[in-house]
């Protein structure tokens, strides 16, 4: 596995290395000793997946607070997104700066997204699934969000949004 820091603090883009043949290609996406090393999370206690019909579908800004600060794993098994996070941590270096990074079933790439961040996506292609590795349990108490167009990050989307719930659609602007 092939680890590259991002320009946000602790976030991590992961890449398998393929051990390719006729066949295809064999690649580890997780390995339990290696993450250890590298001080990253192992108790991984929940995987989800999130299946968008239509291209242009927004989920997101997400996040879970303290005590259930959330470390999240993710990666794009079928079609493409445009995944954004947002460094919500006061004492970081990055505080409310965010990236972005085109994940899809191509390039294999894993997002390695920190506690106190924010996570979003807007679907680049029409049948995308999502795969999610999370080291901590849904909490609805502590769960919430951000404006997905809040001035304050003036986060750039590909695309217009096609899709996108009530919730996500209705959550706060940033408030410090």
């Amino acid at each position: 596995m092939i680890f590259t820091e991002t320009r946000l603090k602790d976030a991590l883009i992961i890449e398998p290395e393929k051990f390719e043949d006729d066949r295809g290609f064999f690649a580890r996406i997780w390995d339990k000793k290696v993450f250890e090393q590298k001080g990253l999370e192992t108790n991984w206690v929940q995987s989800s997946i999130s299946f968008n019909k239509i291209k242009g579908t927004l989920r997101g800004m997400h996040f879970q607070t303290k005590p259930y600060e959330e470390i999240k794993m993710v990666r794009c098994t079928k079609g493409k997104i445009y995944d954004v996070i947002i460094d919500l941590r006061t004492s970081s270096q990055t505080f409310k700066k965010w990236m972005s990074i085109e994940l899809s079933e191509q390039n294999h790439k894993i997002l390695y997204i920190p506690k106190g961040f924010a996570h979003g996506f807007q679907t680049l292609e029409d049948n995308t699934e999502v795969f999610y590795q999370i080291s901590e349990y849904h909490h609805q108490d502590v769960s919430g969000g951000i404006k997905w167009n809040d001035p304050e990050f003036s986060i750039i989307w590909p695309n217009a949004v096609s899709n996108i719930s009530e919730k996500d659609n209705n959550f706060p602007n940033f408030q410090r």
